[in-house]
């Protein structure tokens, strides 16, 4: 078991790794990227009205590990308003980028989620999208989920967005099954969907027609990610 401070620099050294061999492979110019994201952002508008949450202009959410920005920016179009916003970024380029973009009044912290000053119960939506993939430590992982699970407000949730298989050729990330969730918020009531269609298949098919995208995600086995709403009951 590695402490915090030694995971938080074990996590920036796998981004930093990570960002130096992506090149332009998540630009949203590419096929199978923006129909990855487009499939992301209607699954997440689908959960938000069946949660019965029309007008999101009152909700509070704050994402852990927001990076650059980007889907915080994707909150502000769906309707969040910007003083109800909060990210959190351990990385200081990242959070720089987050900065530039994004309005003043979205607050935003620098460093650790694990002790970050968000309020206990004051959070309608705590968003995680591939964090949990790249903590090794199965401590960390729960400090960090304990966390989050103290801001949530009662009727509020955890929306959790991660791949559930391993990739053996990187092994700076690790799938998070949602058996592992449940350990993770053994008090939430989850509601999970598959989505995604794998990357490397979804980048495979692109090359050839984008079209192939949707034909292959019809079928489910060749989703790599899961959509869990993780819900704190009133």
């Amino acid at each position: 078991m590695s402490s915090p401070h030694e995971e938080t620099r074990a996590v920036a050294e796998r981004y930093a790794r990570r960002a130096a061999m992506a090149g332009d492979r998540y630009s949203l110019l590419k096929p199978d990227v923006w129909q990855t994201v487009q499939e992301r952002q209607r699954a997440m508008l689908k959960l938000f009205a069946s949660l019965g949450w029309h007008d999101l202009s009152a909700r509070r959410a704050t994402e852990v590990g927001c990076g650059a920005g980007g889907n915080l920016l994707e909150l502000l179009r769906f309707g969040f308003m910007p003083e109800g916003l909060t990210g959190i970024e351990l990385l200081p380029q990242r959070h720089a980028q987050a900065r530039a973009v994004l309005p003043a009044a979205v607050t935003l912290h620098l460093g650790d989620a694990t002790t970050a000053g968000v309020e206990p119960a004051s959070q309608d939506v705590v968003l995680q999208a591939t964090v949990f993939s790249s903590l090794l430590d199965k401590s960390f992982q729960q400090a960090l989920a304990d966390a989050m699970w103290r801001w949530v407000k009662p009727g509020g949730g955890v929306l959790w967005y991660d791949f559930t298989f391993d990739n053996p050729r990187n092994p700076d990330v690790r799938g998070v099954p949602l058996s592992r969730v449940r350990e993770l918020f053994p008090q939430a009531r989850l509601r999970a969907r598959r989505v995604t269609l794998a990357p490397p298949l979804a980048r495979a098919l692109c090359r050839l027609h984008p079209a192939l995208y949707t034909a292959a995600n019809t079928v489910p086995l060749l989703r790599s990610h899961v959509l869990c709403w993780i819900g704190k009951s009133l």
